[in-house]
């Protein structure tokens, strides 16, 4: 994964400049952009393209949440990943149902959030260990029953083997010798049998499904 532009969302210098420091190092050649509100950060989003945005939730002027569902309709292939103090339930689950893939807590170790944004590199979900965590439990108590991926078509299981792997729509219909668009009704249908509203949702359920 390719990462040349990346948009960080967050009101608070200190964490700003750490998180612009940490994204230099894991993508050296990374052009980063910068904003500290939800208002700055649309105007971003308008002005140009990103191939990655680190999203905080609390802004002083509403919520990340509301960026990151921007993002979602204007750019589908930008990957959105969280980076909050906020690591409860609700917050996890309502940032992966607005579109995030990833979800870095503040206040880990440095090398332990670059080695996060450098696995995004080979598709795999930035995620802290504490939020996997939280993740798998949810989906424990809330996740489809078992037999789940007979639920799926051939086709649609090589579509979300592919996604789960952080290959974008292009990406997947160019090595599967497929429309662009036929990818994503696949990608639909798929996310209607399973459930789910998100990438990052999607690796999970892939992984339980052993298709990782």
């Amino acid at each position: 994964m390719n990462v040349e532009t990346l948009l960080i969302v967050e009101d608070v210098p200190e964490a700003l400049a750490w998180l612009a420091d940490l994204a230099q190092k894991a993508f050296p050649d990374v052009r980063v952009g910068k904003a500290r509100s939800v208002r700055e950060a649309a105007c971003r989003i308008e002005e140009d393209q990103w191939d990655m945005a680190l999203v905080d939730l609390g802004l002083p002027d509403g919520s990340g949440l509301d960026i990151i569902r921007r993002l979602k309709m204007v750019s589908p292939d930008t990957i959105c990943i969280v980076s909050t103090v906020l690591g409860d339930d609700a917050h996890v689950v309502a940032a992966l149902s607005a579109g995030a893939q990833g979800y870095i807590l503040k206040g880990q170790p440095d090398a332990v959030v670059h080695r996060q944004l450098l696995q995004l590199r080979h598709g795999i979900p930035a995620l802290s260990p504490a939020i996997a965590r939280r993740i798998m439990e949810h989906f424990q108590r809330t996740g489809p029953v078992d037999g789940e991926s007979q639920a799926l078509t051939a086709r649609e299981t090589d579509v979300l083997s592919m996604v789960s792997k952080g290959f974008r729509n292009a990406e997947v219909a160019q090595a599967l010798g497929l429309a662009e668009s036929t990818i994503a009704t696949h990608v639909k249908s798929i996310y209607r049998k399973l459930g789910i509203s998100s990438r990052a949702e999607a690796a999970l359920h892939a992984a339980r499904m052993g298709l990782t």
